[in-house]
């Protein structure tokens, strides 16, 4: 099959190839742009057209009140500031972090340790982040008590820029680990034979074939600071950010709907900056003809600065979440330290718990079921498809729209969209968001594993005398299912953790963990935060460790 037609030039001969491409193609690709339409264009569509709405009319006056108010200059401002520190230093840490796992002989056992490390906080909910920070760094917090006050409040600026460092560390940690290990560590040894000194040396063979990769981190941790509402919730105070703006507007005693789809536009300004970062991060990466995974060169003080490196970042990191394990079992923290089981009997004993948790694990789990189905038919009209090449284009396009949307501006579009509809308060509505919300690294794991397939697969099985449906099931999709395994897993624990998209949607008969915690804030009920947050922790660990083994299982099977 040709996987790689171009666009022909003319008007017709592109839906003339669509025609004549297999009809499984063409109903995929079909069902999946008119859901894409329903749950992605259309509620974006009306947040617009309800940011120029007013009284019946269409009018500027939303914008120009909005605009002109020094209040939300300021705030935008406070994102903007926030979110680039906290985006530059989670990129610089998760450099050094993934130079030092691929380019040094530390132990292995300490690099398994810190990789694991590096990971620990996509297992919780970005809400929890804040509260631990809190009480880690507060004024009787875990650090606090063992260092004495710190120099700055925590509650605020400084306390939101640790704590979005924190959350943007994992994914800008992903980005760069996974460029590391396609440099080729022989031009070290080359650059040393040359004569040049250390750090043209570390330049030209570390930082420079990584430099897009250092780039899309520092956009990927921008986007995700500035437009995460999880965090400022709970640790922003008087220090006012563009997402608590929107939330307060829209969810107030008096809700605003015209300014509060101004200020959701306004949220897609760092997803234009993200596209054009991304785009152009990517024409700085390297490639190798051949990857050598030789052993890195041997230098004893080089290993022993990067044990204390990644010794430092476990410290900090387990400062900040040790409290999450600690405070529920102890009976009043600080004051009462004494081992109990009291706070978390009374939060199982509440009528509403288990319900609570059942919802959210079956919401994650229909959503990456079906979330991973969307992801991997894409990625088969991407990568394996006879199609023009507008079609896959579209597909791509389609992952790029899902992967800068923010989830605050895709919860606002759903609700201006779907209230008044059947989806309205229902499991299914968070669903679709999760799935629109979430697709775009599943479609991007599933066109990688799928374009590195034998493309004369299907065809052979066709000439064999099966049908395509056939030889999908019996050939793509078991080569496939490990990368199918892995795409369920992203799914899952996105899901699990996610309260950005799903924070308007929400009531109290399809109330999830995670917004379930944004209402104990109110009531300040920390100890049982804490115990819901372990609740969704070890939920995605033990999902984690089994999907792992299944798609490690599977490998072996394979080989």
């Amino acid at each position: 099959m040709n996987a790689t037609s171009t666009i022909p030039p003319g008007g017709r001969r592109p839906f003339a190839g669509f025609l004549r491409s297999r009809g499984e193609y063409r109903l995929a690709f079909v069902l999946i742009v008119l859901l894409m339409a329903a749950t992605l264009v259309y509620p974006v569509a009306t947040v617009l057209v309800q940011s120029f709405w007013k009284d019946g009319a269409v009018t500027l006056s939303n914008w120009t009140a909005l605009l002109m108010r020094p209040a939300f200059r300021e705030m935008l401002a406070n994102s903007f500031i926030v979110a680039g520190l906290a985006a530059f230093f989670s990129a610089v840490i998760a450099f050094f972090v993934a130079y030092g796992l691929t380019f040094t002989n530390v132990p292995k056992p300490v690099k398994r340790a810190m990789h694991l490390v590096m990971l620990l906080p996509l297992f919780l909910p970005s809400i929890t982040y804040g509260f631990a920070v809190i009480y880690s760094f507060g004024r009787m917090g875990l650090v606090s008590q063992l260092i004495g006050k710190l120099p700055f409040s925590i509650y605020g600026f400084w306390g939101l820029l640790i704590t979005d460092i924190v959350y943007t560390l994992p994914p800008a940690f992903l980005v760069l680990y996974n460029a590391f290990r396609y440099v080729d560590r022989r031009f070290v040894i080359v650059s040393r034979v040359m004569g040049d000194k250390p750090l043209r040396t570390f330049y030209m063979t570390a930082l420079r074939p990584t430099l897009g990769a250092l780039v899309s981190a520092f956009v990927l941790s921008f986007f995700l600071a500035f437009t995460d509402f999880g965090i400022p919730v709970s640790i922003a105070g008087q220090y006012n950010v563009i997402a608590t703006e929107l939330y307060a507007t829209m969810m107030g005693a008096v809700p605003n709907f015209g300014e509060g789809a101004v200020i959701a536009i306004t949220m897609l300004v760092p997803s234009a900056l993200a596209v054009w970062g991304l785009k152009h991060a990517d024409r700085l990466n390297f490639r190798y003809n051949r990857i050598s995974q030789e052993r890195p060169m041997d230098n004893k003080v080089r290993d022993a600065v990067f044990t204390a490196y990644f010794a430092l970042i476990v410290l900090l990191m387990v400062a900040i979440f040790a409290v999450i394990f600690v405070v529920p079992f102890v009976e009043y923290w600080p004051y009462k330290p004494n081992f109990t089981l009291e706070h978390v009997k009374a939060i199982f004993t509440e009528g509403d718990v288990m319900p609570l948790y059942l919802r959210s694990v079956g919401v994650a789990l229909v959503s990456a079921l079906i979330g991973t189905g969307v992801a991997f038919a894409a990625g088969m009209i991407r990568a394996r498809s006879d199609m023009p090449g507008w079609c896959r284009t579209t597909m791509d396009g389609i992952a790029m729209l899902t992967s800068t949307l923010p989830g605050m501006v895709l919860g606002v579009g759903f609700l201006f969209a779907f209230t008044g509809t059947p989806l309205q308060n229902t499991l299914a509505i968070l669903v679709i968001a999760n799935l629109v919300h979430f697709l775009a690294t599943p479609y991007l794991m599933s066109t990688t594993a799928l374009s590195k397939m034998n493309a004369g697969w299907e065809t052979t099985a066709l000439l064999m005398g099966d049908t395509w449906f056939k030889s999908v099931c019996r050939i793509i999709v078991p080569n496939a299912r490990t990368t199918l395994i892995q795409m369920f897993q992203t799914y899952f624990i996105n899901s699990m953790v996610t309260i950005s998209a799903i924070i308007f949607l929400t009531g109290t008969r399809t109330m999830v963990l995670t917004t379930r915690i944004k209402e104990l804030q109110y009531f300040e009920r920390f100890d049982a935060i804490f115990v819901l947050s372990l609740l969704i922790f070890f939920t995605n660990v033990a999902a984690k460790v089994l999907l792992d083994w299944l798609a490690k299982d599977n490998d072996g099977a394979e080989h």
